[in-house]
């Protein structure tokens, strides 16, 4: 089949070094959406999520708990915390690398799309600011203006590919010309839909059957803030964050946070 060609991008751990859910939760603590001790339990999986990623089970397990705490939240309030704070959580964790592969993309002339398990309210303004138009992610059910605790699209493993292939046929893509990008075995159905797949910072399983299968393996490192991207000058970098830093402050902000919990608990059991 000739036609267009397009290049999908998995989000979490491939466009950004962290989960874009979870992301959001210190923000909603603050604004009242979310209680501590919801709060200390999503450091915990942005932790635990950083350093081993997440299987099916654990996917399955965030999915409803993030379906039970976002029940009876009114969707216009979430896009307004969405709009003015994920951009600027996020900003800090977005990979070099594949900015430049989107770049290189657009500029080969192929579509870009972001492909994502998280919900469309937080994927849209992500992908917007990264320029891309193309969104393929997660629908919530919404009844007079709040969300049910229910999906109307659920876009985690095989329903990646089905989603892949249906706007493929839409938009007439050859999917045997175009490329997908993604870090965990849970996406071999999306990354199997393509002529080019490409496994980035991949999962044990993910990597294995790469190597198997022969595919190409990227290891991304350098998450930078997209508006102070690296620029060479002289062939130095002007701005540049490790990944190891951006771990340990994630890390050192978790551990604090349970430190002085735990003094407050003392203080009034004190008291």
């Amino acid at each position: 089949m000739d036609g267009m060609e397009a290049a999908f991008f998995d989000l979490d751990k491939t466009i950004i070094s962290r989960s874009s859910s979870l992301a959001l939760s210190r923000p909603m603590y603050r604004a009242g959406m979310v209680t501590k001790g919801q709060l200390v339990r999503s450091a915990y999986a942005q932790l635990v999520y950083a350093l081993v990623g997440a299987d099916e089970k654990k996917m399955d397990r965030l999915k409803e708990g993030m379906l039970q705490l976002t029940k009876g939240w009114d969707r216009a309030e979430v896009e307004r915390l969405v709009q003015e704070v994920l951009i600027e959580v996020i900003d800090a964790f977005v990979y070099q690398e594949a900015l430049d592969l989107m770049a290189l993309h657009r500029e080969e002339g192929r579509l870009i799309f972001v492909v994502s398990s998280s919900p469309e309210e937080v994927v849209r303004p992500l992908a917007r600011h990264f320029g891309i138009a193309d969104v393929l992610a997660t629908r919530a059910k919404i009844v007079d203006g709040r969300y049910t605790g229910e999906l109307e699209f659920y876009c985690y493993g095989e329903a990646k590919g089905d989603a892949i292939r249906e706007v493929a046929e839409a938009r007439g893509i050859d999917l045997g010309a175009s490329y997908a990008y993604s870090d965990s075995a849970t996406d071999l159905p999306m990354l199997r839909a393509v002529g080019h797949p490409v496994a980035v910072n991949p999962d044990r399983e993910l990597r294995r059957e790469a190597e198997t299968e022969g595919w190409d393996v990227r290891d991304f490192r350098r998450p930078v803030r997209l508006r102070t991207r690296i620029v060479q000058t002289a062939g130095h970098p002007r701005t540049q964050v490790t990944a190891g830093v951006i771990a340990a402050v994630v890390a050192a902000a978790i551990v604090g946070w349970l430190v002085v919990r735990a003094r407050v608990g003392r203080q009034a059991t004190a008291a």
